[in-house]
């Protein structure tokens, strides 16, 4: 820890002892919270638990042999580090098989591109599909467009680079094209579907990702282009001549089963209580799945043991979940995802989840906490400032209403969410590519994130503090014009 950060801790421990709180145990749960916030700075196990799962099972596709054995590996893991009640629950999946895939342009201007068929789109026919290709600036074009344009062609979408962002804004008009846009092709007639990868490098290294199926059907082929080779199939339209390209893919789908791994850490005097801590334990095939997400169990679960060791047990339970098959598409929904499968199974039992957060944007540092509606400007904000602004978080007053795909589906069932907001400006640099594995981790950057969760967890856990009551603040009143 820097001499900064130090200096920092110790002031914010004595504002903790000497400041007044709305309640007398909140000086003596900041201060605790303080305390696990520091020592988890100082050592955790994230680095350990990535470097394993990583190392041991490689990449994770939802359903695979190498998700199941890293599910078994894991549970394993939660016993050893002193968790209870752990558990695996399995849950039906189709999964989804890469094969061989390749792109390239046929006839004038022949060349060899670099691609990446989509997850959960069909095989080409035997040899492949060769047609015209027919581009697209965005999905509303494509939508408008008369069928006659698009029937029997490769349809290709090009948005234009993504742009980075600290908070990863520019990801959601991209993926719209990336799960809807090969069957909004499909139902024009198009042969196959190309589009530019949903990323903001420049790195000739396609991005993958999901499409979805449409009326329980897969649509056509569908693959993400490298940016440089995106690049230079929108110049060569730009030519004005007619561009061919050939496309092929052996990927195949197949019946089998992913899972959800949990493990709790009782609470003293409220176990009943529950705040969970979500991440996903599949990944993409191309890379090592290590920023997305095994990143993100590993935060979880270094923060929650974190807490264990510190020697106190806070009054209500964590309960650490990795959840199975947040990456794919399934034809219906008695078929993943883990996030869904969780909240259907709890029933009544979610009356008594207090709160969830989802870590699941990579290994770079916190940057802002955001809470549930009501929250803002809240005793709990205030505290949790207290213990989290040393460590570079800022309050936000931003509303958490999402949670993340995995704890999301809990939303709609009355479970708060927080969110401790992550630096994404290289996320998606890395995100579905090859290049996702273990050295992009900064070891410092991962701490900060372990200090953030356990501090802040802490607070929750260990107070009465009920964010379902909390209502947002009624607007100011407006003055009367003059």
């Amino acid at each position: 820890m820097s001499r900064r950060l130090m200096t920092a801790s110790a002031l914010a421990l004595g504002l903790a002892a000497f400041t007044p709180l709305a309640h007398a145990q909140d000086a003596a749960v900041v201060q605790q919270a303080i305390v696990v916030r520091d020592a988890a700075m100082r050592s955790n196990i994230a680095l350990d638990y990535v470097t394993q799962l990583t190392t041991r099972f490689g990449a994770r596709p939802a359903g695979s042999r190498s998700e199941q054995n890293a599910a078994a590996w894991a549970a394993d893991y939660l016993r050893a580090n002193g968790f209870q009640n752990v558990r695996i629950e399995e849950f039906p999946l189709v999964g989804w098989e890469r094969g061989e895939s390749s792109a390239a342009i046929v006839g004038d201007h022949a060349q060899t591109l670099v691609a990446a068929a989509l997850g959960h789109s069909p095989a080409t026919p035997r040899g492949g599909v060769e047609a015209e290709i027919v581009r697209f600036a965005s999905m509303e074009d494509l939508q408008a467009a008369p069928d006659a344009a698009v029937r029997g062609r490769i349809v290709y979408i090009d948005l234009g680079q993504m742009h980075a962002m600290q908070d990863g804004s520019g990801y959601g008009p991209q993926t719209r094209v990336r799960g809807a846009g090969p069957g909004v092709a499909a139902a024009k007639g198009a042969a196959a579907f190309i589009m530019r990868s949903v990323g903001s490098d420049e790195n000739r290294m396609p991005h993958t990702g999901t499409t979805r199926y449409v009326d329980g059907k897969p649509t056509i082929p569908a693959f993400a282009l490298a940016a440089p080779d995106a690049d230079q199939v929108s110049r060569l339209v730009a030519l004005g001549q007619p561009v061919r390209m050939r496309l092929t893919s052996t990927a195949r789908t197949y019946q089998t089963h992913s899972q959800n791994v949990m493990g709790d850490l009782p609470g003293a005097t409220r176990p009943d209580e529950i705040i969970v801590l979500g991440s996903h334990m599949d990944s993409w095939d191309l890379g090592t799945g290590a920023i997305d997400d095994g990143a993100g169990g590993a935060i979880t679960v270094a923060a929650a043991k974190a807490i264990a060791d510190s020697g106190r047990r806070p009054a209500r339970t964590l309960r650490v979940i990795f959840y199975g098959s947040e990456e794919v598409a399934q034809p219906t929904a008695q078929t993943g995802n883990g996030g869904a499968v969780y909240a259907r199974a709890q029933g009544a039992a979610l009356d008594k989840h207090i709160i969830a957060g989802e870590s699941d944007f990579g290994a770079d540092r916190v940057y802002a906490l955001r809470l549930p509606a009501g929250a803002q400007g809240s005793d709990f904000q205030k505290a949790a400032t207290r213990v989290l602004y040393p460590i570079g978080v800022l309050a936000s007053d931003r509303v958490e209403t999402e949670g993340g795909v995995d704890v999301g589906p809990m939303g709609p069932l009355g479970v708060p969410f927080f969110g401790l907001a992550q630096d994404g400006t290289r996320y998606f640099d890395l995100h579905h590519t090859a290049n996702d594995t273990l050295d992009k981790i900064d070891p410092a950057q991962l701490s900060q994130n372990v200090a953030a969760w356990a501090g802040l967890l802490w607070l929750i856990a260990d107070s009465d503090v009920d964010f379902r009551a909390m209502k947002p603040a009624a607007p100011a009143s407006t003055p009367p014009a003059h």
